[in-house]
């Protein structure tokens, strides 16, 4: 009997203070216990799970965590894009974002011809690393410098290095993540608007001169875009001619003005004139009212209106302004 109690005495001690620090963990549990919002793992399946960081979150359990609590849009995430948006709206009862897609941009053309090199540089390939030496080989010093940063530190391959020495990005694979913004040490990977053509290819803020012995395609800061431009869309900031792309309606006139050839977009087979489409035509007017250049003429009620194909540029305001689905814009090849 003694030997029993031997064993049960401990045996009940134990169970007592298992039973008192069970009660205890269950009511310490009860009492910090964080309520995990339902949607969570639904949200963040609706996350690609790329964990890029391209939203400005370390992760997509982040980012999901974010979204829940309204301190991220439920479009954030570039790699998603639009369907991720689209379902995380459902989600959480709202409707995504109808932003244009954005993709990766060089805004430099300073290749191995047209930027002539001032020295040779020997160090570590690497962008960063070249701009704390001596800020690369080329006589632009706001050039690309064309060791690849750009590319190594891009997370689904849309970027290789070209012949020239510039980087390529290819804008099927690119998700706008930002990764190669934020690496170039000369701000020349930029995000644009997916279907803007029109883009200045070049951020000198050297003075015409001197920008232009660096680079045969630099920006001469001359206004030539600006004089053309009839939207108010293109202005010259510190040297350089910049585009408000919101502004910009693609009719191309400032590329077709610059004399460096800084300007990208082709104007042969990019440009586009408005056409009437004359069994839909109510004679309204407002196409004639709204057109910048005058290209369209007719009278109020009477035969459809007729457009002017040498003076219309292209810019689509007249299309824009037709209730009546009466215009409709065609691309033009001069070829």
């Amino acid at each position: 009997m003694e030997m029993l109690n031997a064993i049960l005495v401990p045996v009940g001690i134990l169970g007592l203070f298992g039973l008192v620090f069970g009660v205890g963990l269950a009511i310490a549990a009860k009492v910090f216990e964080v309520d995990v919002d339902h949607r969570f793992p639904i949200v963040r399946a609706a996350l690609p799970g790329a964990n890029c960081g391209g939203c400005g979150l370390p992760g997509c359990d982040a980012l999901a965590l974010a979204i829940i609590n309204g301190e991220a849009g439920v479009d954030a995430c570039p790699v998603g894009g639009a369907s991720a948006a689209t379902a995380i709206a459902e989600i959480m009862g709202m409707e995504a974002s109808t932003a244009a897609r954005q993709i990766a941009t060089v805004i430099c053309q300073g290749t191995c011809e047209t930027a002539p090199n001032r020295a040779e540089y020997y160090g570590e390939m690497d962008c960063r690393e070249a701009m704390i030496a001596s800020g690369g080989s080329k006589d632009c010093r706001y050039g690309c410098m064309g060791y690849g940063t750009c590319k190594a530190v891009c997370p689904f391959d849309a970027i290789v290095m070209g012949e020239d020495g510039l980087p390529k990005v290819d804008p099927d694979k690119c998700t706008s993540c930002g990764k190669c913004v934020e690496a170039c040490p000369k701000s020349i990977m930029v995000l644009v608007p997916a279907t803007q053509d029109v883009i200045v290819k070049c951020h000198s803020a050297a003075k015409g001169k001197i920008a232009k012995q660096a680079c045969s395609t630099a920006c001469i800061a001359c206004g030539a875009c600006v004089k053309a431009c009839r939207f108010d869309a293109i202005k010259v900031v510190n040297n350089c001619a910049i585009i408000d792309y919101d502004k910009c309606t693609q009719c191309y006139e400032c590329v077709d003005k610059c004399p460096m050839n800084t300007i990208s977009g082709d104007v042969e087979f990019g440009k586009k004139s408005a056409y009437i489409i004359d069994e839909n035509c109510i004679g309204c007017g407002l196409c004639a009212k709204n057109c910048p250049v005058e290209a369209i003429t007719g009278e109020i009620k009477k035969s459809p209106y007729i457009i002017d194909h040498d003076k219309c540029i292209g810019c689509g305001i007249c299309f824009e302004k037709c209730k009546k689905n009466a215009i409709e814009m065609r691309p033009i090849n001069k070829k």
